[in-house]
């Protein structure tokens, strides 16, 4: 059964529903689905997650990377970085989302729009909003994190907002120099600078990054970028 669209555009739909309805976002998810043709929002996400680009994506990472994932708003760049989490734990992996924008709440609700009860994961993923999040606390609460560890930082540009916070590259480096040494996967969401035009470049790329403080974007393994429900996955070199 083919959607009426990408399931990031139906899960837009389906916020909006539940605006207007005054529904919870669960139950908005639901009808979206039984429009598609779907008993419940998860069927719908179990159909279009045969060979997602997230499994694809986490097949080919390595202990010690640092990935860039980059989108602008509204285009899925929380929800793949999570998807990937999720595959991470169901390859028996912890995961840890680390994030300056979200709360418990938001992030509850993002595990449902991707079909997902994080109750099958709660041995195995950790949520940490703290306001103290850089990389010196990432490293504090990852001491003892075992080795296949997938990382989430939600978002990069954040990290360094602080003041008293290292510089952002300096940040990066220490994370880079910890994930190879603990045998960690690092996965940084990104912001996307408002300058990107998709008429003219469907795709963004590094040149797009948003880059508020000086970094240098090497530092990234791998990258991934998506807009209007395309994504493109590079290797570093």
């Amino acid at each position: 059964m083919r959607l009426s669209a990408p399931v990031y555009q139906l899960r837009r739909k389906a916020r909006l529903l539940s605006r207007e309805a005054r529904i919870p976002l669960h139950e908005a998810l639901d009808r979206i689905a039984a429009q598609e043709g779907f008993a419940g929002w998860s069927l719908l996400v179990a159909r279009a997650s045969s060979e997602t680009p997230a499994g694809k994506l986490f097949a080919r990472l390595s202990r010690g990377d640092l990935v860039l994932v980059g989108a602008r708003p509204g285009h899925g760049k929380t929800l793949m970085s999570l998807e990937l989490a999720v595959q991470a734990m169901k390859s028996g992996n912890r995961a840890v989302f680390f994030t300056l924008e979200y709360t418990k709440w938001d992030m509850l609700n993002c595990f449902r729009a991707i079909g997902v009860e994080p109750a099958n994961f709660h041995s195995l993923f950790e949520f940490d909003n703290s306001d103290n999040i850089s990389a010196g606390y990432i490293v504090g609460k990852l001491a003892t994190a075992p080795r296949g560890t997938l990382v989430v930082i939600d978002y990069l540009q954040l990290l360094d907002q602080k003041r008293e916070n290292p510089a952002l590259m300096r940040q990066v480096r220490t994370l880079q120099s910890f994930a190879r040494a603990k045998g960690l996967i690092f996965v940084f969401i990104s912001q996307i600078d408002r300058s990107y035009d998709p008429s003219t470049k469907p795709l963004p790329d590094l040149e797009d990054v948003r880059s508020p403080n000086p970094l240098d974007l090497t530092l990234f393994t791998k990258t991934c970028f998506l807009n209007n429900g395309e994504v493109q996955f590079r290797a570093a070199g």
